[in-house]
């Protein structure tokens, strides 16, 4: 049978008139919102005496405890989260130390939770002072995740009196760096067409998740930026990161595909580090350990969050790893249980001469946790 030409041209148009176009993806548009020194900002707020004064929330003036925050006074004296109180008094002896009061942090949490709902329900809070959000589609039809972020801006400062900074990108690593980059009272937009090269150019010290001893660590590499770390295959950065290499490979290329997820529960929150030399004495591990447990405390503070759990993570020269673990009746989260039960927990592991090269602290079962602090921070490369 002859094909006719006509004829199948004519099937062709009809055949495109019936298949219908897949529509593409909508560009994700997601807002993470941080407070400006949140608990610090609601105590000047709310007691005029504190106002333009150095203020420590956390810890207590004979050096006990640690920092949950400090107001941007005391950080001109390099005072911030999860510092000993004892170095903060040393860095800012007129330091003004205050007790936290947490009903009040969570009641204009919840009030700033409520401004979040008027543009999405699509909220992932990541403690008290902190959110993602995706307005990808959002509830009054504006369009623009700038001018949402805003709106948000605004109204926290008219209803709250109080300042937030915000990043506003096309995924949930992006947003989170842009929002610290022009604190307080900041806004910062980085669009699609930027992102590969804004992390080209940024510090390796910059990345979420990278703490000071990796980024030591990838110096020494000869790793300055997030151009150094493109020129290595996934592999090169699983050789010598570990799984977090993975992590590295897809987000200085600009991939995160990350969604917000308004309902994550909170397994497990806790700290590690890496050392730059092996740790071979108990006394050596116990001056590291002293230092991991302040961190992990104000992570418990900043999420209101107690364990009944305590696990201590021991990683060797070699790689290999082991994990010891103590349960309690009653949860704790304060420093000095969670470093009397570290301690007992490394005494028992009998680590004496061993070659430690990471030691990390962490806390779960939480059991019944507060609404507010029903979410995980899966960002956090630390938490474990």
């Amino acid at each position: 049978m002859i094909k006719k030409p006509g004829l199948i041209r004519r099937f062709a148009r009809a055949r495109n008139m019936i298949t219908p176009e897949i529509p593409k993806p909508l560009q994700r548009k997601i807002i993470h919102i941080d407070m400006d020194a949140f608990y610090a900002a609601v105590e000047q707020r709310d007691f005029p005496q504190y106002r333009g004064k150095p203020i420590v929330v956390g810890g207590s003036p004979d050096g006990r405890g640690v920092v949950a925050t400090a107001s941007y006074e005391a950080r001109k004296f390099g005072i911030h989260s999860a510092m000993s109180a004892r170095r903060a008094i040393q860095l800012c002896p007129e330091a003004i130390f205050v007790r936290p009061r947490f009903d009040a942090y969570k009641s204009v949490s919840v009030h700033i939770r409520e401004i979040f709902n008027r543009y999405t329900d699509l909220i992932e809070p990541l403690s008290l002072d902190e959110a993602f959000l995706d307005v990808t589609e959002d509830k009054l039809n504006i369009g623009s995740a700038l001018e949402i972020a805003k709106q948000i801006k605004d109204a926290i400062r008219d209803e709250l009196n109080l300042s937030a900074s915000a990043g506003v990108s096309s995924n949930k690593f992006i947003a989170k760096i842009a929002s610290d980059m022009n604190k307080p009272d900041g806004l910062t937009f980085i669009g699609p067409s930027k992102i590969e090269r804004f992390m080209e150019n940024l510090p390796v010290e910059k990345f979420f998740g990278v703490g000071k001893v990796t980024a030591e660590r990838m110096k020494k590499m000869g790793l300055h930026s997030g151009a150094d770390l493109k020129q290595l295959t996934e592999q090169d950065l699983v050789t010598k990161f570990g799984k977090t290499g993975k992590f590295y490979y897809r987000i200085v290329r600009g991939i995160d595909e990350r969604p917000v997820q308004p309902h994550r529960l909170t397994k497990s929150l806790g700290a590690e580090d890496t050392f730059e030399e092996d740790l071979s004495t108990q006394e050596e591990m116990i001056t590291e350990l002293e230092q991991i447990a302040e961190k992990v405390t104000a992570r418990l503070e900043k999420s209101q969050l107690k364990g009944k759990t305590l696990t201590l993570k021991v990683k060797f020269s070699d790689f290999t790893q082991i994990t010891r673990n103590q349960s309690y009746v009653t949860p704790i989260g304060d420093y000095l249980s969670i470093i009397a039960g570290v301690k007992d927990l490394l005494i028992r592991a009998d680590l004496e001469n061993s070659k430690v090269r990471l030691l990390g602290i962490s806390l779960s079962n939480f059991g019944n946790l507060p609404a507010s602090a029903k979410v995980t921070d899966p960002d956090q490369l630390e938490l474990f």
